[in-house]
């Protein structure tokens, strides 16, 4: 899964959660919901969304997906495009972590 194209006229269920649609290199569609995005990290020039796949129970354990999002011009869709850093994960899971305190 390298690239991914991102549709940006997002779905919004009734709980209000946006939904993207990622695309394999087989094209296969998964539905996935976005549990948190962070906007413009200076250090990185980029921004960040973590995903998780719609439709699972709140209480059941899920792999997050996590993936820098760049734009297009248009502002209509973007493509997501895989972290290569530590330091881009570390801060992700920093974000995360803070996030996650939060909600509690």
């Amino acid at each position: 899964m390298s690239e991914h194209t991102h549709d940006h006229n997002h779905d919004h269920n009734h709980e209000g959660h946006e939904h993207i649609t990622l695309v394999d290199d087989q094209g296969n569609e998964t539905l996935y919901e976005i549990l948190l995005t962070i906007d413009g990290q200076e250090e990185f020039g980029r921004n960040y969304v973590l995903l998780y796949p719609a439709g699972v129970p709140e209480d059941e354990e899920v792999e997050l997906q996590a993936y820098a999002y760049i734009e297009n011009e248009d502002g209509t869709e973007g493509n997501l495009e895989q972290i290569e850093t530590d330091k881009e994960w570390d801060m992700i899971e920093e974000v995360f972590n803070t996030f996650m305190a939060e909600e509690e």
